[in-house]
């Protein structure tokens, strides 16, 4: 497939004829591509209100034209690894088994759901389901959530030129891709373990769509013949953002080392301005990133059409976590599109407004798999009756945690609780001032701004550093009942949450409900959670 064909059926947004089949031959179960995007803004959704100026996107926009989106999409827990966690099991993060998190119930009493909810081999998940009924699974591009026993990171400042650094970089990859093999995935490759600039040597700390987008294309030649399951993991447009580093860079850098030669799989990145101007669309770094981003879309279903698979593949595009108050359970933390795609739609047409969570994508791959779901494993529900035109509500409440937060909503109502163990209430100055003092030294080599020098400045709901973590910097302490213990919210007449109804005694009522409901999540799931856990 060359480049120069693929710039121009990407440009078309192209609406591809049916392959036809012959009518005797049985029809197989659907595959499934799970497209996973990093840290999308809403205004990147050309589909959204909030899409004002628009992105050149039009692989995506298509998928919102012949799809349905779902308007009220919800995280469980809104940052990335816990995300991809409760994606891929069906199942909220902290029942994870891995041992980062059990060891914050040893230490803390409660589970701090963060990114220490990993998927440990034997642990059920939605890819060892599908592979179990005959599914080929493959994944591709980030990680971040798969736990990689007996990894040997490259260390930030080694030349990956060097051919010992080189051979020990294919060896990780090779470590990375067999752990996640274990977890029930046939194939894996182009991983990145982490985000870039956290992932290994700083020469390395880039994006590279054209290769994961390779072994996408490759995982689908390998497996057209059977039905398959491809989780495709974008490290963009989460940062490093800059040019250099992300849709400008030299295509031969990957996370494995160096290639021979750039990869052409996607239009060159040379084309990426000319295209933005052609049509119109500002030239900066956001939305270069998002042309790049759609064009790795655009290359997997033109691969689907070329191989007559797009009459039977479901195309589900999520993004992982909200952003407006990421790393928090407000709102614009725990509101995030998805989009559900298949050749002729589904019934509900363009929109539906049944609220889901990312708890409910297992159960509904496997219902329109076909395959039953097993008794009592998910913590969530197949939302296939509202794409094929139900709209009764399939959830009473919703349920969210993350860090030393939790949440639960009920139609108008929202009740959210903060509670820290005793080791964050009880923190000597010289503890706090050594934990950010760790901290910052990790910002200035990753080369991060540092956000606070003052060891009493208060904690986020997300980490006990001083002044909180950079993932929730942009949301600490923004909303003006952010540090009180309890809060409650009538989304309905406060969707931006800024009036804490929690002390108001004429609300005494709906706060009690709204916790019980709270208590009744909390006391089946691991860890304590202060007076809220039974």
């Amino acid at each position: 497939m060359k480049a120069h064909l693929l710039s121009i059926g990407l440009l078309l947004v192209p609406v591809f004829c049916t392959v036809v089949r012959g009518e005797d031959s049985p029809k197989r179960p659907p595959n499934f591509v799970f497209f996973v995007a990093d840290d999308m803004q809403r205004e990147m959704f050309n589909c959204l209100a909030e899409g004002e100026e628009p992105f050149l996107t039009p692989n995506l926009d298509r998928l919102a034209a012949e799809g349905t989106l779902m308007t009220q999409q919800y995280v469980s827990s809104p940052v990335c690894t816990p995300s991809r966690f409760t994606c891929l099991t069906g199942r909220f993060a902290s029942r994870s088994t891995s041992r980062a998190l059990l060891q914050t119930i040893l230490e803390e009493g409660q589970s701090v759901v963060n990114w220490n909810t990993r998927i440990r081999p034997g642990q059920p998940s939605l890819p060892r389901l599908l592979q179990r009924a005959g599914y080929k699974t493959g994944m591709v591009g980030k990680n971040h959530v798969f736990e990689v026993p007996g990894r040997r990171k490259v260390g930030r400042h080694e030349d990956p030129h060097d051919p010992l650094v080189h051979a020990r970089l294919q060896a990780d990859q090779q470590t990375l891709c067999n752990a996640i093999r274990r977890c029930g995935f046939d194939y894996a490759a182009a991983i990145y373990q982490n985000n870039p600039e956290s992932n290994g040597p700083e020469a390395l700390a880039v994006h590279n769509l054209d290769w994961i987008a390779q072994a996408a294309i490759r995982f689908i030649e390998e497996n057209q013949d059977h039905p398959f399951f491809l989780y495709f993991a974008s490290t963009v447009p989460h940062s490093p953002g800059d040019p250099a580093r992300s849709w400008n860079t030299d295509r031969r850098t990957t996370a494995a080392g160096f290639l021979a030669e750039p990869l052409n799989v996607l239009p060159s990145r040379h084309d990426i301005p000319k295209r933005l101007e052609a049509a119109g669309v500002p030239v900066d770094s956001q939305r270069a990133n998002m042309l790049w981003l759609d064009d790795a879309l655009g290359v997997l279903l033109w691969q689907l059409h070329e191989l007559g698979l797009d009459d039977n593949t479901i195309v589900l595009f999520f993004n992982d976590n909200g952003q407006g108050a990421k790393g928090t359970l407000y709102e614009d933390g725990i509101r995030s599109p998805s989009i559900i795609w298949r050749k002729g739609g589904f019934p509900c047409k363009l929109a539906c407004n049944v609220k889901v969570s990312n708890t409910d994508f297992a159960p509904t791959i496997l219902d329109f798999a076909g395959i039953p779901k097993p008794e009592d494993l998910f913590d969530g529900v197949s939302f296939r009756p509202a794409l094929e035109g139900n709209a009764e509500p399939i959830h009473e409440t919703l349920y969210f945690e993350l860090g030393y937060a939790r949440a639960v909503v009920m139609g108008r109502w929202k009740y959210l609780a903060v509670r820290y163990p005793d080791r964050a209430r009880t923190m000597s100055r010289e503890e706090r001032a050594r934990i950010l003092d760790q901290y910052n030294s990790s910002l200035r080599e990753r080369g991060r701004p540092i956000l606070t020098t003052d060891p009493l400045a208060r904690f986020s709901h997300l980490s006990l550093i001083p002044g909180g973590g950079d993932a929730e910097a942009a949301s600490t302490g923004q909303r003006p009942g952010y540090y009180d213990s309890d809060q409650l919210y009538d989304l309905q007449r406060d969707p931006l949450e800024r009036k804490n109804l929690a002390g108001d005694p004429d609300y005494a009522d709906e706060l009690q409900v709204m916790k019980q409901h709270l208590q009744n999540y909390l006391n089946t799931l691991p860890g304590g959670f202060a007076d809220l856990k039974d």
